[in-house]
C-alpha cells in the first residue's frame, strides 16, 4: 500500500471536488492464459456442463497442475462451436513466473464467466481466445468499480479476548480472567452463536465490494509505481498492475480475484483525477 492525492469523486462527501489524500493498494495483474472453455446448461437440478474444449497452446507450467493436459482436436472445437446453452466460462490459469518473487511455481486454475448479451457472441469469444492471454487492460477501465475476492490473514486458534475484543474479568475473579462471564441463561439451555468464544481467527474467504480503480498501469518501467527499496514483504512490481482506492484482504503475494460489481450504485464510469502518486520508501513504516 501507499498513498495518493486525488480530486474527491464522491459527490456526497464533505470534500467533494477538493484534493484529498487517500490510501491506495497496488495489485500486480499479469495476464491470464486461457486453457479451455465450458458451456453450462441450466436444468431442474442446477447448471450442468453441456460441453468443454481445451486449447493446445497452453503454457508448460500448466503441467504442474494437470499432468495429463486434455488438449482437444479440431473435431471437438467444431462441436463446441455448435453447442447451445445458457452460460459460457473460460478455464484460465495464472502465470507465476511473471509475478515478483512468488513462492509457488504451480499455476492456479479457475473459471471466469464470459459476459455479453447474446450466447453466440460469448461462445465465439471463448473459441477465439483459446490458448491466448487475457490482460487486465482488455477487461478493466480506469474509474470503474470491482469486487475483490480474497482470503484474509490467518492468526490461528485464538482465545476470547484476542478474537472478539471483550474486556478482561476482574482481578479477583475465582476462575479464568481471559474469558467471558457467562455462556447464556439456563433457559433456553443452549449456547447461542452470538456468544464470543475461542476459535479460528482469520484465514476466511471475504469479498470487498465496490473497490474503485484509480489507475491502470500497463508498463511499470515507463510509469513507475514501486517505492524506493520496493514494497515491504513484496519487492518490485514488474508487470502490469492496478491502483485501487482502499485496502484489500489478505497478505502480500496471496491470490486475489476480481469480478464485475454486484452492488454498484454508479452507472457511468468516470476517470478519476489522480494528481500525485507516492513512491517514497516504505521500509521504515
Amino acid at each position: 500500500m501507499t498513498h495518493a492525492f486525488i480530486v474527491d469523486y464522491r459527490k456526497r462527501s464533505t470534500t467533494a471536488g477538493q484534493e484529498v489524500a487517500v490510501p491506495v493498494t497496488v495489485v500486480e495483474v499479469p495476464p491470464l492464459r486461457v486453457a479451455g472453455a465450458r458451456v453450462y446448461r441450466r436444468g431442474p437440478y442446477g447448471s450442468r456442463v453441456a460441453g468443454e474444449v481445451w486449447g493446445t497452446g497452453s503454457a508448460e507450467e500448466l503441467t504442474r497442475r494437470i499432468p495429463a493436459h486434455p488438449a482437444s482436436g479440431a473435431d471437438a472445437l467444431s462441436g463446441f462451436g455448435a453447442l447451445a446453452g445458457d452460460e459460457v466460462r473460460l478455464i484460465v490459469h495464472t502465470q507465476p513466473q511473471l509475478v515478483t518473487g512468488t513462492p509457488s511455481k504451480t499455476p492456479q486454475l479457475f473459471e471466469v464467466r464470459v459476459s455479453g448479451e447474446k450466447f453466440e457472441e460469448r461462445r465465439a469469444f471463448a473459441v477465439e481466445h483459446l490458448g491466448k492471454e487475457l490482460s487486465a487492460d482488455q477487461l478493466i477501465r480506469e474509474g470503474e468499480f470491482l469486487d475483490v475476492i480474497g482470503v484474509t490473514k490467518g492468526f490461528g486458534f485464538q482465545g476470547h479476548i484476542q478474537r472478539w475484543g471483550v474486556k478482561l474479568q476482574p482481578r479477583k475473579n475465582s476462575k479464568h480472567r481471559r474469558m467471558i462471564g457467562t455462556l447464556g441463561p439456563h433457559n433456553p439451555s443452549f449456547v447461542s452463536y452470538r456468544i464470543p468464544q475461542a476459535g479460528q481467527q482469520g484465514y476466511h474467504r471475504r469479498t470487498q465490494f465496490n473497490m474503485r480503480v484509480l489507475k491502470v498501469v500497463r508498463d511499470p518501467r515507463s510509469d513507475p509505481v514501486t517505492p524506493a527499496g520496493g514494497f515491504p514483504h513484496y519487492g518490485e512490481v514488474r508487470s502490469a498492475c492496478l491502483v485501487l482506492h482502499g485496502s484489500l484482504p489478505g497478505p502480500a503475494k496471496r491470490l486475489l480475484r476480481f469480478r464485475t460489481p454486484m452492488r454498484s450504485r454508479v452507472a457511468a464510469v468516470e476517470k478519476v483525477d489522480l494528481r500525485y502518486f507516492s513512491t517514497r520508501s516504505k521500509q521504515g513504516v
